[in-house]
């Protein structure tokens, strides 16, 4: 434990010795347990403290809510001087995070000590002024964070209401273009305007549209359930998953000149999970990676088992992920519309939100390795049932 003789002076500078123990004689030794509140914001209390043994946080309420940690005090430091000159509310709670031993000095002690000892008062009133410069300086710089930190979550704000304006137009366009293209075949077909010939084609036309319509629809139904509801987790074969992802994209990627394969232990172990939400999860990358890649490359789905999790990675050779939009891409109203501004982009840019969605909530992880130009790579780790 630190004497009160050698701390007294600490905290009047330049006092004189017989100062010194006439502050400790009007002043009285304490202890307190752990946890102990020894001052109290906004509380007006009349006591100074110099810490003998042990430790203190000072904490203060921040926007009526946050509790923010301001500092931490240890032997040899001192708190609460204000209360002697000035009969204001503490400013910040100080809480003992151990056993403690403080001098206190109340303002009787504090005024009887000033009768014998001015320049007590002097030491005092240089000290709080210095303290108050200090505190200024650190409101200044608080304030200079907080109006950044403003300055920060405005620009999000305005980015994400900018990306929301620009997902509802995406939703207008992605669904008015089947919507007009099956309603124009369908009022064809009821004036009677299609040869008989041409009617399962146009018939085909219009299923694809509705199909299309539904998909969107079902996606952003989809989104918006998985956020509310948890589903109850079973054993799920992930083989038996992808096989069936694989069947549903063969005539995509054959249209757009793309070789689909499936590799690595069929025999791997069942997954923890929901296997609607993961099948939705996997179709998203693969429809990713077959949308942005190029003629005549390979897209791969591949399996195996790794310690206590199964991993499933959906690789392509397509035009990869430039670096500045890396970040962005699981997020739920961004998509890529061009590549150097040759090709257009449909789609509402919600796949990769909903595959990210899914893996956290089956508490796995969702990694991405890309290179421009070269082709990227998704990987899931789930945990084995």
């Amino acid at each position: 434990m630190r004497a009160p003789a050698k701390i007294i002076p600490r905290a009047f500078p330049g006092i004189k010795a017989e100062e010194v123990q006439e502050v400790i004689v009007n002043s009285r030794i304490k202890t307190y347990p752990p946890g102990t509140v020894v001052c109290k914001e906004n509380e007006i209390e009349l006591v100074f403290y110099m810490i003998l043994e042990g430790d203190f946080e000072v904490t203060k309420v921040i926007n009526n809510s946050e509790v923010r940690l301001l500092t931490s005090l240890t032997a040899g430091d001192y708190f609460g001087e204000m209360a002697l000159i000035h009969n204001a509310p503490r400013a910040a709670t100080v809480r003992s995070k151990t056993h403690v031993v403080v001098l206190e000095l109340d303002k009787e002690g504090f005024n009887r000590v000033l009768k014998h000892s001015p320049s007590v008062a002097m030491a005092m009133v240089s000290e709080v002024s210095n303290r108050l410069r200090h505190n200024d300086a650190m409101a200044v710089e608080d304030l200079r964070l907080r109006a950044s930190e403003l300055a920060d979550a405005y620009q999000r704000l305005a980015e994400q209401d900018l990306a929301r304006r620009e997902f509802l137009t995406t939703v207008a366009h992605e669904l008015r273009t089947p919507l007009m293209v099956a309603g124009g075949y369908l009022q064809a077909l009821q004036k009677g305007m299609v040869a008989p010939e041409e009617l399962d084609s146009k018939i085909d036309v219009i299923a694809r549209n509705i199909d299309q319509i539904t998909a969107l629809v079902n996606d952003i139904l989809f989104l918006q359930e998985i956020e509310l509801v948890l589903p109850e987790f079973q054993a799920v074969n992930m083989v038996t998953i992808a096989e069936e992802v694989m069947k549903r994209y063969e005539s995509k990627a054959l249209a757009r000149q793309v070789t689909l394969k499936l590799k690595g232990d069929r025999g791997i172990p069942e997954v923890q999970g929901d296997a609607r939400a993961l099948e939705r999860a996997l179709v998203a990358l693969v429809d990713n990676a077959i949308k942005f890649s190029t003629p005549n490359k390979v897209v791969e789905i591949r399996l195996m088992s790794q310690g206590d999790r199964v991993i499933i990675s959906v690789e392509d050779q397509g035009i990869g992920i430039a670096p500045d939009v890396r970040p962005r891409i699981f997020d739920r109203f961004f998509h890529i519309e061009n590549y150097n501004g040759d090709e257009l982009y449909g789609g509402l840019g919600i796949g990769l939100s909903i595959t990210r969605q899914v893996i956290q909530q089956h508490k796995g992880t969702l990694n991405v390795e890309s290179e421009p130009g070269k082709g990227s790579m998704f990987t899931i780790s789930l945990l084995k049932w």
